[in-house]
């Protein structure tokens, strides 16, 4: 009934057969796995629910910097991953006739809905390692419930086709040299980008961090920044500027009087969404002292305000694990320099296992919840 190059048999290359996607299926759903969950790690620590804030773990110190990190490696992966798998079976796309029966219908409905939300996840996720967002639709929660989505079609795609899954699993012998040549150059594609990408997370990859949308040790002080000062408003910092700290015994700080305080150095990343993350030496008063001088109980939030006079982070909330913690400071310095304002200039939160969007610059206000 066809006609032209879509008709019966016009795809003649021998990969497109199950064991090729089979092979290609095991490796995208390892990444597409990671990405998954790393992904609602770094959700739960940005935007934790209620009943969690309070039980969230402020070590290893560099937990964030090694799941968020993972997080955008795999995804970038499963990029070509996907490209090859989807190569593999499209001429599945062209049977005849393109419906059978209603089962077969809603099969086909359900691989439409897995692959649109995967191209939609990794295409909106690799424009925001970028942070360039040319959609109407917030990043981030769409970023979360679409990979919901994703990985609830991978699971009932992986359920529906189980049987032919086991049946290609195990390698065939005497093995198609097409399909060796072709997964080594997808393996070596993968690896490229790898190698090529991961340099902004991963130090001794570094040398390599050629296409990653940062590098680590560029910016000012040597570190990046997501947002300047400029952006934010806060290039100049108030001439009175005063920390404010309130609680049972409310209290005013001048920077003169925070220097006289007890200053401890500690080294701690800055971990972004993004997935680019950077260590650094960084100086101030431990967080716990300023609270206990206001009087704050062992188990009390903090809510901190930024000088910035807008922004969807002007204002966050430290759970009492972080706020405690002995290497959450107020950082007046970072490797051994006042803090640059693009840094946060006069003073920043730099905590253990925080995203970077919570490590507030421009501190100007402490508040015991």
């Amino acid at each position: 009934m066809r006609r032209g190059p879509l008709r019966e048999g016009a795809f003649t290359s021998p990969l497109h057969e199950p064991r090729t996607a089979v092979v290609l299926g095991r490796w995208l759903g390892a990444a597409l796995l990671v990405c998954f969950l790393t992904g609602l790690t770094s959700h739960l620590l940005q935007d934790p629910p209620g009943w969690l804030a309070p039980h969230l773990p402020a070590r290893p110190v560099n937990g964030y910097r090694v799941t968020q990190g993972l997080h955008v490696i795999s995804g970038i992966a499963a990029i070509p991953l996907l490209g090859a798998k989807l190569w593999t079976v499209y001429p599945r796309l062209f049977e005849w006739p393109p419906v059978r029966s209603v089962a077969h219908a809603l099969e086909r409905l359900g691989i439409a809905v897995l692959v649109a939300a995967m191209l939609l996840e990794l295409f909106t996720g690799l424009l925001n390692t970028l942070q360039w967002y040319p959609w109407p639709f917030p990043f981030r929660q769409t970023h979360f419930w679409v990979g919901w989505l994703a990985t609830g079609g991978l699971l009932l795609h992986v359920a529906a086709k189980a049987p032919l899954i086991a049946a290609h699993w195990r390698r065939v012998r005497p093995g198609l040299a097409q399909r060796r040549a072709f997964l080594g150059a997808v393996t070596a594609s993968v690896g490229v980008v790898t190698l090529t990408t991961a340099g902004q997370t991963v130090p001794w990859l570094r040398a390599f961090d050629l296409f990653a949308p940062r590098r680590p040790d560029l910016g000012p002080q040597g570190l990046p920044i997501n947002r300047t000062a400029a952006a934010a408003g806060t290039s100049t910092a108030p001439a009175d500027w005063q920390l404010t700290v309130t609680g049972p015994r409310p209290y005013r700080l001048t920077m003169a009087e925070l220097l006289t305080l007890p200053q401890v150095t500690a080294e701690l990343p800055i971990a972004c969404v993004e997935g680019w993350s950077a260590s650094a030496h960084w100086t101030g008063v431990r967080l716990r002292d300023l609270l206990d001088r206001a009087g704050a109980d062992a188990d009390a939030r903090v809510r901190v305000t930024s000088l910035e006079a807008d922004g969807p982070y002007r204002i966050m909330e430290m759970p009492a694990t972080y706020a405690r913690d002995p290497l959450t400071l107020l950082a007046l310095r970072v490797n051994g320099q006042v803090l640059d304002p693009d840094h946060g200039y006069p003073a920043r939160i730099i905590a253990p296992n925080r995203p970077g969007v919570l490590q507030t610059k421009w501190v100007a206000r402490l508040e015991i919840i």
